[in-house]
């Protein structure tokens, strides 16, 4: 049967319709869920989910719901985190009757920003889902790689702080479509080491317990899911190590844990790579959702 595609709106805030992108196959035995969840620092991007990634799990007899939440800095962490929450409520609740979802399998995967989300995913989400895939995701969002100038992105020129916040708007907004300049607000956050200031409304540098509960490294506990992260040990823009420190952290609670280091792997390494190099990282991911949600 063809795969069909529906959009629903999942939660309205602030006159700001959240949309979720369903796709799966009419009919048939219920399907475990995949949620999907996009990257670009929480500040850019959309659910605009690559068709590679589409086909390889529609194939492979999941439904799809990939979902934009609310983006900073107009929206700030706490709300963006309250809208993964809810989107992952939304499934569990409405998906069975929608799009004939399984709501006892569901999975969270994310990349990068969407990757956090997906390990924070495994700290709020209750009932807990039961698989996370974090593509270069981090655990850590006050440590030094954040909250001080970045020496990488520092090598560009600097950003002024009148470009950066002309940017952005007052707006609330849940998806960013090119062209825009959002970009330029995210490198003057890294040349100045201002991403968790703005981001979460709070100066991690004299605040930094606010930030505590959205650090998924400091969150994990012996029920959080069992985890895959997938991380380029040449990533420029986050550190390899953090994707390192989760894995050791949910090792450390006894719960199953699997990191795949990619050698000289990039930012993004995935979207990079030709069809025999992405066919083998997509053989792990889906064996290890196939053990978790099947």
């Amino acid at each position: 049967m063809d795969a069909v595609k529906h959009t629903h709106t999942y939660k309205v805030v602030d006159d700001c319709n959240l949309k979720a992108d369903v796709l799966t196959v009419d009919g048939g035995r219920p399907r475990p869920v995949v949620i999907w969840l996009h990257g670009g620092a929480l500040i850019m991007g959309n659910r605009v989910l690559p068709g590679r990634y589409r086909d390889l799990y529609l194939n492979s007899g999941y439904a799809v719901v990939s979902v934009d939440y609310r983006l900073a800095p107009e929206t700030k962490l706490p709300a963006i985190v309250d809208d993964v929450n809810d989107a992952c409520r939304w499934v569990r609740e409405e998906g069975p009757g929608l799009f004939n979802a399984d709501p006892h399998h569901l999975a969270v995967i994310g990349h990068s920003a969407g990757g956090y989300l997906t390990l924070m995913a495994g700290c709020v989400v209750k009932p807990h889902p039961q698989a996370l895939v974090s593509f270069y995701g981090y655990g850590d969002i006050i440590g030094a790689w954040y909250s001080r100038p970045d020496p990488f992105y520092c090598q560009q020129p600097l950003v002024s702080s009148e470009e950066a916040y002309n940017a952005i708007g007052q707006k609330v907004i849940s998806s960013s479509t090119e062209p825009n300049d959002r970009h330029r607000f995210y490198l003057y956050c890294r040349q100045r080491g201002l991403w968790p200031k703005e981001v979460g409304g709070h100066d991690p540098h004299i605040e930094s317990e606010f930030f505590h509960p959205f650090c998924p490294v400091r969150n994990v506990s012996a029920e959080y899911p069992p985890t895959m992260l997938l991380h380029g040990d040449d990533d420029t823009d986050v550190p390899h190590v953090q994707s390192v420190m989760m894995a050791d952290a949910i090792s450390r609670a006894g719960v199953e844990c699997e990191l795949v280091s990619i050698p000289s792997g990039s930012h993004g390494f995935d979207s990079n790579v030709g069809d025999s190099e992405f066919s083998e990282i997509s053989d792990r991911v889906l064996k290890f959702l196939e053990k978790h949600l099947k």
